[in-house]
């Protein structure tokens, strides 16, 4: 009886430090697998200049660089971001253009209708100044289009701001494409007859019947 006493005395001993043994295994396995994973993905940031590739992070955790590929993709979609932008501000301006020549052409055929019943006869009649005001749905359109620009515009200096060499390059290659693709506008210039009256007229003044 007494040697079962003893047995059962040192078993009951042995059981905790098993249990500790197990426990600190099993933490340290947990520590290893977590220092392993946070070696191999972690995110590199770095508020100075920095040529990083892979491990790479913008705007958030998700947007992870792991490949040669995936930050070779990064590259060329910041480029056609940065694309995209110009195109959003040459539509802007053409939207602008494209509203203030109909309300003009609006304008010149109302004058048309009433230029034979409001002015005398050889006499020409006086330039006036009429005001555009862009109606709710055409300054919602011009509202929308300057929010849109504003956000692919702030996207663009965030992603700058991770001081990467090759995607503050990429920014400036898209600037560059999206300026001769998207900007390459034919402007009109009066030459000839039309500008030489129009130097005349400037000179001439007023007349004496209409002045």
């Amino acid at each position: 009886m007494g040697s079962s006493m003893t047995m059962t005395m040192t078993s009951m001993g042995d059981m905790p430090m098993s249990t500790a043994t197990g426990t600190a295994s099993a933490a340290a396995a947990t520590s290893t697998a977590m220092s392993s994973m946070s070696m191999g993905g972690t995110c590199k940031i770095n508020m100075l200049w920095n040529w990083y590739t892979i491990d790479a992070c913008f705007l958030s955790s998700s947007w992870h660089i792991t490949s040669k590929g995936m930050f070779a993709a990064s590259c060329i979609g910041v480029v056609f971001l940065v694309i995209s932008l110009e195109l959003l501000r040459r539509i802007s301006k053409e939207y602008d253009m494209s509203i203030l020549r109909q309300f003009q052409q609006n304008t010149a055929s109302q004058e048309l209708a009433n230029k034979s019943r409001s002015t005398p006869e050889g006499c020409p009649s006086q330039p006036r100044v009429v005001v555009f005001r862009p109606s709710p749905i055409q300054q919602l359109i011009r509202a929308v289009l300057h929010a849109v620009t504003f956000g692919v515009a702030y996207i663009i200096m965030l992603l700058a701001m991770y001081y990467n060499g090759y995607i503050i390059i990429c920014i400036i290659v898209g600037a560059g494409l999206g300026k001769f693709l998207c900007d390459w506008a034919p402007q009109k210039i009066p030459v000839g007859t039309a500008f030489e009256q129009q130097g005349d007229a400037a000179e001439e003044g007023p007349t004496m019947c209409c002045g």
